[in-house]
This record gives structure tokens, sequence and C-alpha cells, in this order.
């Protein structure tokens, strides 16, 4: 059996991609856990009743999260996250592995009413305990559940990518906007010390115009049978993975939206692997002010950096764009800041917007316009062309 069909196996795709069948599916049945237990579920509830009121009681209330997959992230980085934050709390979980929501409850004193499966997701808006719906299922399935989420009446976060098309993005906003709730997309990185610092380098020009900016964002893949080699699930390879993160770099080093970009795939190294998506890109946006943003991202390296070069100085991170360890350094010396839980800066942040009914800094449209930019540098390899962008 050849890798590619591995990492296509029945088991693994239906398991994803049956998440989004319509209602009346089995196969992923996740029954809401017995209610009869009532012990243990008043003693969780006591416990979330705690944790919804804040340390000693506070008269502030806290936000409801309730995370929609518990894949790697949610469980290594969002989950842990939640138990450092100050205006919300981990309130529930949507999964479609028993296995798992039974984890979950005994290790964080879920309440059997706040978890659901794909199926009976949709009830989640009669349940008053839930603010918010973090979305970080593969990126093929944001919109549908962003969409599900808007309509039950629930504030959405999604992870980055913010979907697979312009059209999806668009649709999201629109559920939200009908429905009167927010959506803000998973980027931590505007809540992180560092990477503020090169926003203010940048856009208060500090050192004078950006003339230039190189980034990159890489890991190695080692396994084929994962959902990020899946086209259909993924949207593409490391340029919607990790790529975004250099696009986001760029961005917000300017304060600006790239008026044009030409791009390039890289050498395929293991066909097996990367028969759908791509191995490598390469690509270079041209924003309005004049700056040039040379960019890469691989699933066959290791690298994380951005950095700039203006008129009268230049700075860089490396590691930029890591969970943890960030360092960089400027013309004038070394940065020295606070290194933080970026995933609770950035989760607190979000709940305080919605708290102060405040326009998040990490909204929908910014989303969107990352995905166009996106599509762009896929036109773009693709075409050999230049691809200009209106805005």
């Amino acid at each position: 059996m050849t890798n590619k069909h591995f990492r296509k196996s029945p088991n693994r795709r239906e398991f994803i991609k049956g998440v989004s069948l319509a209602l009346g599916t089995t196969a992923l049945g996740l029954p809401l856990l017995s209610m009869s237990s009532c012990q243990q579920g008043s003693s969780d509830a006591t416990v979330q009743q705690e944790q919804r009121e804040g340390a000693n009681g506070s008269s502030r209330k806290k936000l409801g999260v309730a995370l929609v997959g518990l894949g790697g992230y949610s469980t290594g980085q969002l989950a842990p996250a939640l138990q450092e934050t100050e205006n919300c709390y981990l309130a529930g979980i949507v999964t479609g592995t028993p296995s798992k929501a039974e984890t979950w409850k005994q290790k964080y004193n879920i309440p059997d009413q706040n978890i659901y499966n794909y199926e009976n997701f949709d009830q989640i808006k009669d349940n008053p305990a839930i603010d918010v719906v973090y979305v970080v299922l593969p990126n093929a399935m944001h919109a549908e559940y962003t969409i599900r989420a808007a309509k039950a009446g629930k504030h959405v976060i999604s992870e980055k990518p913010m979907a697979t098309s312009v059209e999806d993005c668009q649709r999201m906003i629109d559920a939200c906007n009908e429905n009167n709730v927010t959506l803000s997309i998973g980027y931590r990185l505007h809540y992180e010390p560092y990477n503020q610092r090169v926003m203010e380098l940048g856009q208060q020009k500090v050192f004078g115009a950006v003339r230039k900016i190189e980034s990159g964002n890489s890991f190695v893949v080692g396994n084929p049978d994962i959902w990020r080699l899946d086209k259909e699930l993924a949207g593409g390879g490391p340029l919607m993975d990790m790529g975004i993160y250099c696009v986001q770099g760029a961005c917000y080093t300017t304060g600006e939206s790239p008026v044009s970009i030409t791009a390039r795939f890289g050498k395929v190294t293991k066909p097996d692997f990367f028969d759908e998506v791509e191995e490598t890109i390469f690509w270079q946006m041209e924003f309005p002010g004049g700056a040039m943003a040379d960019c890469r991202s691989s699933y066959n390296a290791s690298e994380s950096y951005l950095s700039g070069e203006a008129e009268n100085g230049w700075w860089k991170l490396n590691p930029a764009y890591a969970y943890g360890g960030l360092q960089g350094e400027t013309s004038e010396g070394r940065m020295d800041f606070p290194h933080v839980n970026q995933q609770a800066r950035q989760l607190d942040g979000q709940a305080q917007s919605i708290m102060e009914n405040k326009a998040s800094i990490v909204p929908g449209e910014m989303g969107m316009r990352d995905v166009k930019i996106l599509m762009a540098i896929y036109e773009a390899a693709k075409s050999g062309q230049k691809v200009p962008l209106t805005w």
C-alpha cells in the first residue's frame, strides 16, 4: 500500500469529512454523555460556575468558550491557555470521538450538558453557558461551523486560515452580521509583544519608511497521513498553514495590503507526500508604500523569521511565529519583552472586545483579505504571471 493510499484511507477520510454530513448520519453519532450521573454533573456545574464568576467570586462574569474540534492545537494550546485566562474559560467541547469527550470531561470538569457532537451541535443555541464558539477544525470546515455557530447566536473565533475560498469567507462574515454576533480570526501574534513591536516599528516609521521585508515559516512533515496534505480539507499546502503567517507579518509590518504578487512553486522532493499540495512555495508582495516582501514556506524545512529594512534602520525576529521563545533585535540593539502565553492573551483580548462591544482587532474582514492574498499567490505560482490585487 502506497503512502498516497494510506493517507486517503477510508477511516481517516470518513472520520473527518463525515463531520460535515447532514444531520441524521449516525456513523459519528456521539450522544450527549449520560445525564443520569447527577452527582458528577452537579459537581462539574459547581466548578464551572466558579470559573464563570472569576477568582474570589468577582462580579465580572467570564465568557464561556466551546472548542469545536479537539485536535493537537486545542489539546496542547487552547485548553491549557483557557486555564490562565481572566475574561473567558473553557465551558464546553464539540467532538466526534466519545473517548475524547470523556477524557476532557474528567480533566476540565465539563458538565454533560456542555458536551456536543457534530450532529447535535446546533442545540448549542439553547445553552446560555456558552457564549463563544472557537472553530478548530480542518480549514475546509471552518465556514460550515462558523455559520452554524452564528445561527445559534454564538460569537465565533475561527482558526486560520479563515476558509479555503474568498466566497466562504464572505458567507461567514454575512452569517455573523445577520445574527448580530462577532467574528474573529485566531491571529494570536497580534497580542504578542515581539510582533506588536514590529507593527510599531513599521507602521509608525520609527526607522523611516519600510523598504524591504523578508519572512519564512516552515516545518518538516514526517507523516503523510495528515489532513494538511489533503487538498480538499486543507485548501493547499504549507502556504495555507504556515505561509499565512508570512502574509500576516508583511501586512502588519507595513499596515498595508499588497497591490501585486509574483510567485513560484519549489521543487517536489517527496512526490509520495506532495501529490496534492505544494511542498514549497516562494512569493513576493509589493505594497503601495513601496515596500517589497520576499517570503517562502515549506513542509520540508525548518524556519520562522520576519525581518524588515527601513530607511534608517532594521529589525528581525527569529523565531518570529513560534508559540514561545521568540527573540528579536533591531539596528539599535536586542529586543527584550516578556514571554507570554500567546493563546491566553489572544483569547482574553477577543473576549474583552466582545464584553465591551468593541471591534475585534483581528476581524473576519482581515481573515478574508488574507485568503484573497493566498489565492492570488497560488494564481501567480500557477500562471507564472504577476497578479494585481485591488481592495
